[in-house]
Order: C-alpha cells, then sequence, then structure tokens
C-alpha cells in the first residue's frame, strides 16, 4: 500500500443544465436528468489515481459513511475501481450528501449534507499510519472531519520522515480556517485554491500566501486559480504557471484531479522528499498534475473527464506551449 488516503466521502445528487431554480411551490424538469455520482475529496482522489494509471490496491481509503444505501454506494463504487477501503460505519449520522444544482450560464448550488464524515476516528487513522507506514499521507479534505481537524497535528506527527504528507482543505464546517496551521508544520506539500489560500493566511496575494504557508513550515505550497493557473512554492523556487485552456463542461472535482496527478507522478518519479524536487521535476509534474485537472472539467461529475489518454492527448498538444510560459524564480 503506497498512498494512505483518508477525508470526506459524499454522495452528489445533480441536475444539470436547468433553464431556472423552481419557484416555489412550482415543477423544473431536469432536461439532463438527475445523476448520483461519488464525489468528496478523499473518493475522488482515489478514483482519479486509478484513471490515471496507479493500481487500486496501492491506495488505501478511510472514511465514515452511514448505514444507508447511500453508504453502499460509496463502498461498491470504490470497490469497483480496485481501491482498498476501511470504511467506519457510523450510527449518528447518515452518509453525507451534496445537492447540487446547476443552472444555464450560472455557477453551480451546493446544497450540503455533512453526514458521517464529521465522526471520523482519530485512533483510527492513527492505528493505520503506524501500521501500514505508507509512502504518501493524502488527507482529502480536511474542514469537514470534526476531531480528527482538531487533532490533525497528532495525527501527521506520526508519519515517518520517509512519508510525504499532502493536505488539501475545504471550507470548514463549524471552525475558522485557522484550525489548519498546527498541522502544517507537519505537511509537506499544501494545496488550495487562491481564495483558500487568502482566508487562511490573511494575504491578499499569492506570493505572500505562499511565504506564509511555508513559516507555517509547509515545504511546497500549490495554489490552483482555476483558469488562471497555479502557483508553486518552496524554500528553493517559485513557478507561475498557465493554465491548460479545454472546452469546460463542469470544473468540479478538478483540483482533487490536480492532486491526484501531483502525487502519481511523486510516484512515478520514486521521490522520498519534498527537498528533492528540483525546479525542472516540479515543472514536469505541475504540467501533468494541470492537464489531469483539466481533464475532470471536460465531462459532468468529479471523475468522468479523468482518462489516461485525455491528460497525455492535453499535454502532447498545449504542454510545450504551457512549460514556455512558465515564471520561474530560484533563491
Amino acid at each position: 500500500m503506497k498512498i494512505l488516503d483518508f477525508g470526506i466521502l459524499v454522495v452528489d445528487i445533480i441536475a444539470a443544465g436547468l433553464s431556472s431554480i423552481a419557484e416555489p411551490g412550482k415543477v423544473i424538469f431536469t432536461p439532463r436528468g438527475i445523476k448520483t455520482r461519488i464525489g468528496g475529496h478523499a473518493a475522488n482522489f482515489s478514483i482519479d489515481e486509478v484513471k490515471i494509471g496507479l493500481n487500486g490496491k496501492d491506495i488505501l481509503v478511510i472514511g465514515a459513511i452511514g448505514y444507508d444505501i447511500f453508504g453502499k454506494f460509496i463502498e461498491e463504487t470504490l470497490k469497483r475501481y480496485g481501491v482498498l477501503t476501511d470504511l467506519e460505519r457510523i450510527k449518528e449520522a447518515d452518509t453525507s450528501k451534496n445537492i447540487i444544482l446547476v443552472v444555464k450560464g450560472e455557477d453551480r448550488r451546493f446544497h450540503v449534507d455533512i453526514g458521517a464524515n464529521i465522526y471520523l476516528s482519530v485512533n483510527h487513522i492513527i492505528e493505520t499510519i503506524e501500521t501500514r507506514k505508507p509512502q504518501i499521507i493524502y488527507v482529502g479534505a480536511t474542514g469537514w472531519l470534526g476531531k480528527v481537524d482538531d487533532n490533525l497535528d497528532t495525527i501527521l506527527s506520526k508519519a515517518e520522515d520517509s512519508t510525504i504528507t499532502f493536505v488539501d482543505p475545504i471550507a470548514p464546517y463549524g471552525k475558522d480556517w485557522k484550525h489548519i496551521l498546527p498541522a502544517l508544520k507537519y505537511t509537506d506539500i499544501f494545496h488550495c485554491n487562491n481564495i483558500e489560500a487568502s482566508m487562511i493566511t490573511d494575504c491578499t496575494s499569492i506570493e505572500k500566501s505562499g511565504e506564509e504557508l511555508l513559516k507555517n513550515g509547509v515545504k511546497m505550497v500549490l495554489i490552483t486559480m482555476g483558469e488562471k493557473g497555479l502557483y508553486a512554492r518552496t524554500s528553493s523556487w517559485s513557478i507561475r504557471m498557465n493554465a491548460f485552456k479545454v472546452d469546460t463542461v463542469d470544473p468540479t472535482g478538478a483540483g482533487d484531479a490536480f492532486s491526484a496527478g501531483v502525487i502519481y507522478k511523486l510516484i512515478e518519479k520514486n521521490i522520498k522528499s519534498v527537498e528533492e524536487i528540483s525546479v525542472n521535476k516540479a515543472l514536469d509534474i505541475l504540467v501533468f498534475a494541470s492537464a489531469a485537472g483539466a481533464s475532470a472539467t471536460l465531462k459532468e461529475g468529479t471523475t468522468e473527464g479523468v482518462v489516461r489518454e485525455t491528460i497525455d492527448s492535453i499535454i502532447k498538444k498545449l504542454g510545450k506551449e504551457i512549460m514556455e510560459q512558465a515564471v520561474i524564480e530560484e533563491f
């Protein structure tokens, strides 16, 4: 088992292509039906890794689900992709669900039940880290995980020096963004978007946000900005890179696919620590990860568009241009 993946598990219930939102007492018929898809960072990430090319048996997913049909749906979907699962069944809550309404020409509307995620066990994760000794720990995502969020520093401190820790946050439930700060000194790679970076650091620019996150102990900062590209920073170098321009259908899940692309490349290159990542290696990793993120936007749903052949095609068509336009600084 190479990757321990723990975090939120969600079932997405999606009505897309709507002409409008129904007025009270009125009915709107859904032109593209209502679709049920697996979601949540931990699920999306693991499925994306398999679709990119990793063996599912190299990934162990830990998460919390309820005793309901949605929990069964999550478990069966993950097993269908061949990933290993160690899911906690929670009596206190049902499986998390997200009702997503998408009106033509408008951004998505999310309606979330946090559900079982908030009851995920701290001891369960710590015991797995200590017994399985994973090569990489992916946290996807901190913010909805109750006591796991509150003890994330303790959890990550149990990782061996040879383990790379990768943390991906989400807008927090019942707490502010500062809850993440104690865990940063145990975080090798931290990925968030530019809005999240600003909320966490109280900085107005991505450069200052990157510096602040490094000061708090992160070794590599990855800040994605959607169509505006990304900013990556370590103590040795920074990279500002444009996004791949593709015909976006649904941007949901692009960040999870990006994270999956980064970690896939770390494993492919047999990288054991962030210090091994030179600026040239980083550029190669980020081009691949950005193409993976772009592929996720090509189809409706979080993981439907992630296909290795599509990623390779995007890189072949636009990768050289993206690399040549990257702005690199070395310190």
